[in-house]
Formats: C-alpha cells, sequence, structure tokens
C-alpha cells in the first residue's frame, strides 16, 4: 500500500511540474499552453469590466488537436479546471465563475483558439 501511494505522489508531482514547466498564454493569468505551439500576439482579444470579461487568443503549430486535446486533459485540472465536454472540435472547461473554451480552428498548420469568458 505505501508502495502505491508514493508512486501516487511521484506521478502527481511529475505531471505538476510539466504543467508549470509549460509556457503560458500572454492574456491569461495561468493558462499554460504546449511547446508544439507557438501564441499568435496579433490575435489577442480582451475586454470587459467587473461584471462580466472575454479573452481570447489564438496558438498555431504544425502537430495535431489530438495531442493538444491530451495536454489540456491531464494539465488543466491540476489548475482547477473542471472539464465539461467536448463537441465537433471544441473542448470546454469549467472553474468557478469561468467558462474556458479550446477551439480547433484550421489544421495545416494547427490554428486553436483559446477564450475564456466570465459567467456572471
Amino acid at each position: 500500500m505505501k508502495k502505491i501511494l508514493s508512486l501516487f505522489v511521484v506521478f502527481c508531482l511529475v505531471a505538476v511540474q510539466s504543467a508549470l514547466a509549460a509556457p503560458f498564454i500572454e492574456g491569461f493569468e495561468d493558462l499554460p499552453f504546449p511547446d508544439m505551439l507557438h501564441q499568435i500576439p496579433a490575435d489577442n482579444l480582451s475586454f470587459g469590466n467587473e461584471e462580466t470579461s472575454l479573452v481570447e487568443a489564438y496558438l498555431s503549430g504544425n502537430t495535431s488537436f489530438d495531442k493538444v486535446e491530451k495536454f489540456y486533459l491531464e494539465t488543466l485540472p491540476q489548475l482547477g479546471w473542471t472539464f465539461a465536454g467536448k463537441k465537433n472540435r471544441i473542448l470546454s472547461f469549467v472553474r468557478e465563475n469561468q467558462q474556458l473554451e479550446i477551439a480547433q480552428e484550421g489544421a495545416r498548420p494547427l490554428v486553436v483558439r483559446i477564450t475564456v469568458k466570465s459567467q456572471n
């Protein structure tokens, strides 16, 4: 039993370390992106007030959406996000009063849209 618990703790530490080692998306306080992608800075969007907000960014790279999906399904729960479902090529997560969408916008090269909206 102690061996299983020790392995679990090591696994958790490695998973958290990989999430923290990933670069973070500019404009988001704690949202990483996989190193196989790069941010397209000219396409960032951010507006809102105390009651509601919307922040959007685009990422691109030569990889598949399946790999990006795997990265976020493993990483975001460690940062407090709960997976809310997948429809077509859009992943949805929720955390407190925020909704996060990760959507495939293009395939070659892969373009991913990241949107965080407040749910107030």
